[in-house]
Order: structure tokens, then C-alpha cells, then sequence
């Protein structure tokens, strides 16, 4: 056989064995989610947003919007005392300013993904912190019911990268309560110079579908 397809053959069973060992890894990655999956606490939770943004322009007077957020969430023990929360959460956030003595709530809606990493302190008490990206799907800038289009979507970043921290409580009934305050670490500013990072407080009921106590 000329060397050349010598070559060629070794090179092809090199290839089929790396797509083996690739096709390996990847059914270890499935059965290993599938089993986690298994053992995970899904559940539901909602609650208020006390929302505002971090400016480097000290002269924009920024104030507090009260929202809501709600989504899904999946816990997943990673240990005796720890456990991997991944979550799905609709957030309307954004801040009031004031321009020209008349008040704006300028809404931003986000799609945020955090996952955050629980230890368990004991009877149902847990501390969390953990990384937090999300997606912005549309914004609403109203003087009371009137749409005044003074800013929109395209003037922030489609996406937003934070971190949060937070404590809680879930019962052996599944029913609980968080508070989580995620701080935004990018600059969500599109249209200037000014560098806007998002800053929320949530407060959140949840409801654990499983029943269990974490």
C-alpha cells in the first residue's frame, strides 16, 4: 500500500476514535444531567423588584421603581450542605428620574438567567450567591399612562451581566421566602458616554414543587 494511503487510513481511524471518545463524553454529560435532573426540586417564585440604576453621572438623580419578577427554578444538591440553582425569571426593573420637575418610570423588562450556589445553614435556611446574565426584551418610558418615547430599546445593551446575593427560607410545605439583591457589573448604556449598571432588591415567595425541605 503506498504511504500516502497509509497516512490517510491512520489519520481516518485517528478521526472515527476522537468522534468515539467525543460521542462518549457527550452520553456522560446527558446521563449526567439526566440523573441530577432526577434529583432536583423544581418549583416556582415571584415577588417584588426594588429597582434603580448605579450612574457615573453624580448629577442624575436616579430613584428607587417598585416591579415584579416571576419565573421557574430547579434545585439541585451538590453535596451535604450545598446545592445549584439555576433559574428562569421575567424581571421588570429599570429606575424614576426627573426631568424638568415631571416625573418618568422608565420600565426595562429582562429575561434573567442567574445560577446560584446555596449552602444550607440547617431548618430550611440558606445563604446564595452566584452569577446572573440577562437579556432585555423591551423598555416603556411613561409619564403616568402616557408613553413619552424619551428613551427606548435601542438605547441599552441587549444584554446585562450581574451578580447576585441573597438569604431564605423554605419549609418541609415546599412554601418559602427570599430576598436577593443583584448587582449589575456591565454597562447597560448604548446611546452616551455615561456608565448605567442596573442594581435590583428582590423580594420572592416561592413554592417548591417537591415538597422538600432544603
Amino acid at each position: 500500500m503506498p504511504r500516502n494511503y497509509g497516512l490517510f487510513f491512520v489519520l481516518a481511524n485517528k478521526t472515527l476514535t476522537m468522534k468515539k471518545i467525543s460521542l462518549l463524553l457527550a452520553l456522560a454529560v446527558i446521563a449526567t444531567a439526566v440523573v441530577q435532573a432526577q434529583t432536583a426540586n423544581f418549583g416556582l417564585k415571584g415577588g417584588l423588584n426594588l429597582s434603580s440604576w448605579t450612574n457615573n453621572n453624580n448629577a442624575a438623580g436616579y430613584q428607587n421603581r417598585v416591579g415584579f419578577n416571576g419565573g421557574l427554578f430547579a434545585h439541585i444538591p451538590a453535596g451535604t450542605n450545598l446545592a445549584i440553582q439555576p433559574e428562569v425569571v421575567y424581571s421588570s426593573q429599570g429606575t424614576k428620574y426627573t426631568v424638568s420637575n415631571i416625573e418618568h418610570n422608565l420600565k426595562l423588562n429582562y429575561v434573567n438567567i442567574p445560577v446560584m450556589i446555596q449552602a444550607m445553614v440547617g431548618r430550611g435556611f440558606y445563604a446564595e450567591a452566584g452569577p446572573q446574565v440577562g437579556f432585555l426584551t423591551g423598555t416603556a418610558d411613561k409619564v403616568g399612562d402616557v408613553e413619552t418615547d424619551f428613551f427606548s430599546t435601542s438605547d441599552f445593551k441587549s444584554t446585562d451581566v450581574g451578580v447576585g446575593f441573597g438569604v431564605g427560607y423554605l419549609g418541609t410545605s415546599g412554601l418559602g421566602v427570599g430576598a436577593r439583591y443583584n448587582l449589575g457589573l456591565t454597562n447597560i448604556n448604548n446611546s452616551g458616554s455615561n456608565k448605567i449598571r442596573n442594581n435590583v432588591l428582590q423580594i420572592d415567595l416561592m413554592l417548591g414543587l417537591g415538597g422538600k425541605r432544603y
